[in-house]
């Protein structure tokens, strides 16, 4: 670089500093925030599975066992899926494998870009420097988690002789992505730190029941508390931080951005059909058969309601920082199924 560029470049950053405000932009006065906040990351260093887990390893006396609970796939017990012989077991597998996937492509492309810019203090909100803090240990964790995810999906195609199937991207990404694009150009970017707290603070029924399932493969079983244990950390850590996000926002923003959380939690916890008909595919059913047991496994009603039960801890942390006190976003989450 020339050296009049470099004086310039100088200059320029000189003639923009404003005493503290500067150092405050960049996430270093966070402290000045004021509140307290009660890390549930104190030991992190002697829990975090990152830090003390080792790498889970399917056993070789492990095989043919079932691979996902069957009762978590409405489509496994359809009769059309049922008569083709070796489709359960085969669908199983593929199963687990759009579980990993969809957590190495959450963790990577929707939480970690969000923490990354709390650490780096680019997320537009003033935190507590414990939050700040916290919000690395939670990138590295969620790059774990998206690794050993990863890991466990090659060891599952190799031991099985099964690989994975899968979308082009899950689901989740495309639906966040239209969110987005149909946001006023100043409120862009919101919907992805909105989603992150939606996404974290939601109880995952995988999480919750595959760790005592003694049908499932014991690295299987392992690998989902390790980050079961970790998430409970982050599902903490999300909810206080709804109430530093939204309390930051003017009651305008409020209102045109509530009305949108109903559409984030779907986002989330809607079956992937995508990934489901893919799925079915490749257990060997013609595609109209496939459309069939899509349309029979997920009747909407059944769909909105299980969406309701797994989104209520969330719905409750919306209702708490004032969000459904809002006509528009209360009748959003009416709509959908989420509240009376």
């Amino acid at each position: 670089m020339r050296q009049s560029e470099s004086s310039r470049f100088l200059d320029e950053a000189l003639r923009g500093l404003d005493g503290a405000e500067a150092f405050v932009a960049a996430g270093y006065g966070a402290e000045l925030a004021g509140s307290e906040y009660r890390s549930c990351f104190e030991n992190w260093d002697r829990r975090a599975s990152v830090r003390v887990k080792p790498a889970r390893t399917l056993a070789v006396s492990e095989v043919g066992q079932v691979y996902f609970p069957p009762e978590l796939v409405p489509v496994a017990s359809h009769p059309l899926v049922a008569a083709a012989e070796g489709s359960v077991e085969r669908l199983l597998v593929q199963r687990l494998h759009h579980y990993l996937h969809f957590t190495t492509e959450l963790e990577q492309f929707a939480v970690i870009p969000v923490t990354a810019d709390i650490s780096a203090g680019r997320a537009g909100l003033r935190l507590p420097r414990g939050m700040i803090l916290d919000a690395y240990r939670i990138t590295t964790d969620e790059a774990w988690h998206a690794q050993f995810s990863y890991e466990l999906a090659e060891q599952v195609a190799l031991r099985t002789g099964v690989p994975a199937v899968l979308p082009r991207r899950p689901q989740f990404l495309d639906r966040l992505d239209e969110v987005g694009q149909g946001l006023d150009p100043d409120l862009r970017g919101l919907e992805r730190l909105l989603f992150s707290i939606v996404s974290e603070t939601l109880i995952s029924a995988v999480l919750a029941d595959l760790p005592r399932d003694k049908r499932l493969p014991a690295a299987v079983r392992e690998l989902i508390r390790d980050h079961a244990e970790d998430e409970g950390k982050h599902h903490a850590y999300f909810r206080v931080l709804l109430s530093h996000f939204w309390s930051a926002l003017d009651t305008r923003t409020r209102r045109r951005i509530g009305p949108l959380v109903p559409e984030l939690i779907c986002c989330f916890l809607e079956p992937d059909y995508r990934a489901m008909s893919l799925l079915l595919l490749d257990a060997g059913l013609p595609v109209a058969d496939a459309q069939g047991v899509l349309a029979d496994s997920y009747p909407r009603r059944e769909v909105l309601a299980e969406i309701a039960k797994s989104a209520q801890s969330t719905v409750r942390y919306f209702r708490e920082v004032g969000a459904l006190d809002d006509t528009a976003t209360y009748e959003a989450f009416a709509a959908a199924g989420l509240v009376d």
